[in-house]
């Protein structure tokens, strides 16, 4: 009857480690697939970035160009 016993509990170990693995495994394809949408997301941000600082050094350029023209009418 010891024998059963340990037996049973030994699959009843075993099963729960399953389950375990199982959650581990899912959980890594999860967080496989959440990585790869927040890199591509990254890689969008950092896209729109040199964007904004791009129109932002275009605009400053013609601030400055108008400021320029506007003390050359001064003098």
């Amino acid at each position: 009857m010891t024998s059963s016993k340990s037996k049973q509990i030994l699959l009843q170990q075993l099963n729960f480690l399953e389950e375990q693995l199982d959650v581990l495994t899912r959980n890594h394809k999860e967080f496989l697939i959440e990585n790869d949408l927040l890199k591509k997301r990254q890689d969008s941000l950092v896209e729109e970035k040199a964007k904004l600082l791009q129109k932002n050094n275009f605009a400053i350029s013609k601030v400055e160009s108008m400021i320029h023209r506007i003390k050359s009418m001064e003098a």
